[in-house]
């Protein structure tokens, strides 16, 4: 996997934390990192209050304020930096402990990733889903940077809606 992606992913994951409030342990995505890197799901899935601050933390990355919200992650769940073999592609660095309990293992993996994408790391931009009541959170890592919304049905939605309103104002 290029490190990019690896940041894009976990990215998503803390997009998915802050939109849902918690992580799907039966997605994709997040099945395979908590197996790969042996972390138990809590079984209720109550991440504390870790989805809140990434929520926060997101908006400041997207209104391009000040990240006190990466910050005080980078604080109360501070990485724990080491290089990993472990699926056979070389060498690549950690920032959490195989096992760890899935809140601090989030926590560390999230506040490291957010603190590469405020300092500008290139592969990944973060956005606020555009249609009308949404305020989603997204990851774009297309080509040119100029994705508007969360989903597909966001994009339908305030597309319709627009033509609705020409429609109703050519009438």
């Amino acid at each position: 996997m290029q490190y990019g992606d690896y940041i894009g992913n976990v990215t998503r994951l803390a997009v998915e934390l802050a939109n849902t409030g918690t992580l799907d342990q039966h997605g994709e995505l997040v099945a395979a990192f908590f197996a790969e890197h042996e972390v138990t799901p809590p079984p209720d899935g109550d991440y504390g209050d870790l989805p809140d601050l990434v929520r926060t933390a997101l908006a400041q990355s997207v209104d391009g304020t000040a990240p006190e919200a990466v910050h005080r992650l980078l604080r109360d769940y501070p990485p724990e930096m080491h290089l990993s073999d472990h699926d056979g592609d070389g060498w690549h660095i950690h920032f959490s402990r195989n096992g760890t309990p899935a809140q601090r293992w989030a926590g560390q993996l999230i506040a490291a990733k957010l603190a590469l994408v405020v300092a500008g790391d290139p592969a990944v931009t973060l956005g606020r889903c555009a249609a009308s009541g949404c305020g989603n959170y997204f990851v774009d890592q297309s080509r040119n940077r100029t994705r508007r919304f969360c989903s597909n049905a966001c994009a339908s939605r305030t597309t319709v809606a627009a033509h609705r309103a020409r429609a109703a104002k050519n009438t």
